[in-house]
């Protein structure tokens, strides 16, 4: 349920009403408020719902603006007028979020704004490309063809994101797992076997690594807090510096060169290049145009840079093919097939097959990753436990010989 706002006047008394109501639409708000013998005159969202809903932690999922993207396909397909299909698909959107921006692109359509023009006002739910997209099918009365375009790519996007992310996991988890073990270990364990060697009093020296895990057990144990306020600082500078254009560019770096995963990341970027572009391109977007947005989907500072770089060269003629040849940050593929698109005169033809390759080859490398990233992960777990068991087992193994020395 969405709170409007609404101004309304009493016929019987001649007086203004201002209040609130709770209704799924601007429609539904209009007939409760007619209900209670109200003539209504102005209805709006209220600030507290907008800001709200569109706050940092509530924004719209992918799949959400997917199913919102196929929805409103279908029924401009079957023929409704866009406000009244933009209406039926916000009943229907479980999304508040969603919901609430799409109730002002309802406003703004049905006073006489374009569509594009309506979503652009909402950049954090509607991006550049969705907004591009949406005008080129205006423009070529194909909205619908458009729609169906961006659910496929956002889809694709998404998925791509998806495989990527599922990749890191193991790994992290892996090491979470592990940190934790090791401070079970640190603050539980080792004590003992101090407490234990204390108390028999053999007055022999403990291992070297019974004595340096030792060393760190009490200042994890004394010191904890210290540890907890770094790392909260340490978080803290982190996530801003890596906010700022220098901590972008040497994020960005590492995601493009660093083993193992580089080469994902660099595949990845190109299937986003090339299935964007392929949409675009698909949708009438002019090429300079298409290059400008894709560069900012891109999500990385160094590829945005080759590709507005590459627009600057088409602008004074030079072919894309050719403009993006040769680039570090690029690879080779993309340039080769968009050099026999624009020879053939197949360049959307040739962007989706190069997309098609890329998001296989994805797959292959995030299967690669894993299947090296297993051994990698075991192999420190056992050195891991090894130093642990050593440091609990040598200073009883040093007792057991001490007694049978006596003995």
């Amino acid at each position: 349920m969405l709170t409007y706002t609404y101004t309304a006047q009493d016929p019987a008394s001649g007086r203004k009403v201002k209040a609130t109501v709770e209704a799924d639409s601007e429609q539904s708000a209009a007939k409760l408020i007619r209900a209670e013998g109200l003539v209504p005159t102005d209805i709006a969202l209220s600030k507290a719902t907008t800001l709200g809903a569109l706050g940092k932690f509530n924004r719209v999922k992918s799949k959400d603006k997917v199913l919102f993207s196929r929805q409103l396909a279908t029924l401009l397909n079957a023929g409704l007028p866009l406000v009244q299909a933009l209406r039926n698909v916000n009943n229907q959107t479980e999304s508040k979020p969603l919901k609430v921006v799409t109730a002002h692109v309802i406003n703004d359509v049905e006073a006489g704004s374009a569509l594009a023009k309506s979503m652009e006002k909402h950049p954090q739910v509607f991006n550049q490309i969705y907004t591009s997209l949406i005008a080129a099918g205006e423009a070529s009365g194909t909205l619908d063809k458009a729609l169906e375009r961006l659910a496929d790519q956002q889809e694709k996007d998404a998925d791509v994101i998806s495989k990527v992310r599922g990749a890191m996991i193991y790994p992290i988890i892996v090491l979470v797992v592990m940190c934790a073990v090791v401070v079970f270990m640190l603050v539980k364990v080792l004590p003992q076997v101090k407490v234990l060697y204390s108390s028999i009093g053999s007055g022999a020296q403990l291992p070297l690594v019974t004595q340096v895990l030792l060393s760190v057990s009490d200042a994890v144990i004394h010191w904890w807090w210290v540890f907890v306020i770094l790392i909260v600082i340490l978080s803290i500078f982190t996530g801003k510096w890596a906010r700022t254009l220098g901590g972008k560019r040497v994020i960005d770096a590492v995601k493009m060169r660093a083993w193992p995963v580089g080469p994902l990341f660099m595949k990845m970027y190109m299937a986003r290049f090339t299935r964007t572009a392929t949409t675009l391109v698909a949708s009438g977007v002019p090429l300079l145009q298409t290059l400008n947005i894709t560069a900012k989907a891109i999500g990385n500072i160094y590829v945005e840079d080759s590709i507005l770089k590459a627009a600057e060269k088409v602008k004074v003629g030079k072919s894309l093919g050719d403009s993006l040849e040769g680039d570090p940050n690029f690879l080779e593929l993309v340039p080769n097939m968009l050099k026999i698109g624009e020879q053939s005169g197949s360049m959307e033809q040739m962007l989706s097959k190069a997309a098609e390759y890329y998001e296989k080859e994805l797959d292959n490398e995030i299967k690669a990753i894993q299947t090296v990233i297993e051994p990698v992960m075991m192999i420190l777990m056992g050195v891991i436990a090894f130093i642990i068991v050593a440091a609990v087992l040598l200073p009883i193994y040093n007792l057991a010989s001490q007694v049978n020395n006596v003995v």
